[in-house]
């Protein structure tokens, strides 16, 4: 039940996570596309066409559009600034890739492409004059989010009778040639087959044909993410395609057609390209016009910490976190005939210990990273000894809950109600727990957060981190600022003390979960160890409450065996690093290697498809995906069928060797999913799986997933 209630409500901030956790991981956009404009030729001979090519160098992992980007996206585009008299044609398009993100198919490029463009030079250039061809690309680059970003490019040529082609392009400019499709080798036409359309190209004698795919001119003719069903016999191929949203679906389909013929990748081009954008037209400007100065990206920061914010308040909904919330608004209605004042201060104190809680860890990360450390986000829980403090404090939150122990006269028991300053420390230290228990939770985000903020300086780093903490803290402190909110809350009743013992459950669920966590970490007497740290938790709560009400001495005597308990469970605690030499880690299944980098390179030499898993015990996004997903018979069978190697990298434990892989990929903390294919760069996987996701990348379908 724990699991299903984890996989909802990951599945439920998969999305936000998603943007948050892309745009953590993010640069520049200029430091994402490598943009540069380039000539065929040393020279512009006047009443000639030379090509110019717009040459973009993608980071792994991000892409740029085709012309029709498919569900999401905006093609790359020029705005030309030339000389009077010269005049561009319309971009020749290579043939792209379908990328597939969640449920869109998107079509574009990865790695990197060049855009064809004749430019036109007039008859009236004069042939010993320099001339500045210019232009603003615009562009929009996608990993897991989109980036807007523009290059300001420029290319000085001279005009000359004669021109020789420009040294060190000519393999690039039929690179780019090659990667255009070709005119189509027959006759082709689309028919209708009930409420879906077929593309006929007559070819005879087609042979192993695999791997085709239809990318249409136009957006919205096709449902680009249905399937795509071929058949081949001896006329040649028949492809069967679903409408897309359009009002009316084309009579004739005109697109790109790409597919695998004995090996070798083909395309052809069926149909009428459509007209180019006006927008793409050259704007004439004198030769000397300057160029515009830079796009200011002074704001990127900015967009950090604003998608860092939304971050935080997805936190909430969290399984760690949202029962130590909801114990704190309970609090909130025990305290709604109070004063305002009062409560605002109730909710301040919890976001101070919110902020002080991830500027704390932040700063220690950054600390330790600067000065060798090979740790990321998540540190603190690869130490057993913090795994089982942090258990022992959630055990003694339950036993509050479940009316085993009253502690103090606030409804959390942690503290809150001694007095009424005691009261605000309270709250204070359960924004503090709210953070620590929200770490394992954050993987899908604070990697990418942490990869980010470790790029930057110790200022914008902390006002990452900073915004990360408004976010969590902001649902509850909202309510404090805004006393009328009270009142949408139920009236103090009965029904809080329910309430209160039903949200321990959730408590204790996490309190197993961490000792599962510790298991790994430590061998069977460190396991021991922490199970009885934890039964002496529970005898200090006993002693303690039997003290109350008990006379003078009695008091005394309980309150000593109470703390005697305590000191005897920390004791026990400084024996738990003792025992990690007989840690066992993560369990490898069947098919599944432990990661090294040595045996990762061995198996790319041989020209294997490598599935890298980078995981941890305490990482909670991490058990889900391996239990919901790679666990699936379905994905295991895609496995087997690609011959994929999978290599399991586990980082309950501190491991130099995995956190070099992860900074690698930008990333300070796990899940980090790679898909090496052959000897070429990884394709970094986002951090919340699905199956489709993960067959796409292996290049397997889900037919042969099935069998």
């Amino acid at each position: 039940m724990l699991r299903l209630l984890l996989a909802l409500l990951l599945t439920l901030a998969a999305p936000g996570l998603a943007g948050a956790q892309g745009a953590m991981t993010a640069a520049k956009a200029k430091d994402l596309v490598r943009a540069s404009l380039v000539a065929e030729s040393e020279a512009l001979v006047p009443g000639r066409t030379v090509t110019l090519g717009l040459h973009m160098a993608m980071k792994p992992g991000w892409h740029v559009y085709w012309r029709n980007p498919g569900d999401s996206g905006l093609p790359p585009e020029m705005g030309w600034r030339l000389p009077a008299g010269y005049s561009v044609g319309p971009v020749q398009w290579p043939v792209p890739e379908r990328i597939p993100v969640q449920t869109l198919m998107n079509f574009g490029y990865e790695g990197a492409v060049t855009l064809l463009v004749p430019l036109t030079v007039p008859e009236s250039a004069k042939a010993g004059e320099t001339v500045r061809l210019a232009g603003t690309l615009s562009y929009l680059v996608c990993e897991e989010i989109c980036i807007p970003g523009s290059s300001e490019l420029s290319l000085d040529l001279p005009v000359a009778a004669s021109a020789e082609p420009a040294s060190g392009q000519a393999a690039l400019f039929a690179r780019a040639r090659a990667a255009l499709p070709e005119p189509a080798p027959g006759a082709y036409r689309t028919t209708r087959a009930g409420d879906r359309l077929v593309l006929h190209l007559d070819r005879p004698g087609l042979a192993d044909v695999t791997g085709v795919a239809f990318f249409p001119y136009a957006e919205g003719a096709l449902d680009n993410a249905a399937p795509q069903d071929l058949a081949v016999d001896g006329s040649g191929l028949r492809l069967t395609l679903t409408p897309g949203d359009a009002k009316e679906p084309p009579e004739a389909l005109a697109g790109v057609l790409a597919l695998t013929e004995d090996g070798v990748r083909r395309a052809y081009a069926l149909g009428p390209e459509p007209a180019p954008a006006p927008t793409t037209a050259a704007v004439p400007t004198a030769p000397e016009a300057p160029a515009a100065a830079p796009e200011d990206e002074s704001l990127t920061l900015w967009s950090a910490a604003g998608l860092a914010l939304i971050g935080g308040l997805l936190l909430n909904l969290m399984p760690c976190v949202f029962p130590v919330l909801s114990i704190k608004v309970l609090s909130l209605v025990r305290q709604a005939g109070e004063s305002a004042t009062r409560v605002r201060l109730h909710g301040l104190a919890y976001t101070a210990g919110v902020l002080a809680s991830f500027l704390g860890l932040a700063g220690l990360l950054i600390l330790l990273k600067a000065g060798g450390a090979g740790i990321g986000w998540g540190f603190q829980l690869q130490s057993p000894v913090v795994v089982a403090l942090l258990a022992y404090g959630l055990f003694a939150m339950g036993l509050s809950l479940s009316g085993a122990v009253h502690l103090g006269g606030g409804i959390v028991g942690l503290g809150d109600g001694l007095t009424r300053r005691a009261g605000y420390q309270g709250s204070f230290f359960t924004g503090v727990l709210a953070t620590l228990v929200a770490t394992p939770c954050t993987a899908p985000f604070m990697g990418a957060a942490v990869g980010f903020a470790l790029t930057q300086s110790t200022p914008a780093a902390l006002a990452v981190f900073a915004s990360l903490g408004l976010g969590l803290a902001l649902p509850f402190l909202g309510l404090t600022v805004f006393p009328q909110a009270l009142r949408l809350l139920p009236r103090p009743g009965a029904w809080m003390d329910v309430l209160k013992g039903a949200l321990a459950f959730p408590v204790y669920a996490t309190v197993a979960w961490l000792v599962w966590v510790l298991a790994q970490q430590v061998g069977p007497n460190g396991l021991l160890a922490g199970l009885t740290g934890l039964v002496l938790v529970a005898l200090a709560a006993w002693a303690w409450e039997r003290a109350r009400g008990a006379g003078r001495l009695g008091t005394g005597l309980g309150r000593a065996a109470a703390v005697a308990a305590l000191v005897a469970a920390l004791g026990l605690v400084a024996l738990l690093d003792g025992d990690r030499a007989a840690a066992r880690g993560t369990a490898l299944a069947q098919g599944e290697e432990a990661f090294t980098q040595a045996r990762l390179d061995a198996l790319r030499s041989e020209g294997r498809t490598v599935f890298v898993d980078m995981t941890a015990a305490w990482c909670i996004t991490c058990q889900v995906n391996e239990r919901t997903v790679l666990a699936r018979d379905g994905v295991q069978a895609a496995f087997r069928a690609g011959n994929v190697a999978f290599l399991k990298g586990d980082w309950t434990n501190q491991n130099p060797e995995i956190t070099r892989l992860l900074e690698r990929y930008g990333r300070s903390g796990v899940p980090l999913y790679l898909v090496y294919r052959g000897q070429g760069e990884a394709q970094v996987l986002p951090q919340i799986l699905t199956e489709g996701i993960v067959l796409a990348a292996i290049g397997q379908k889900a037919v042969a997933a099935a069998q």
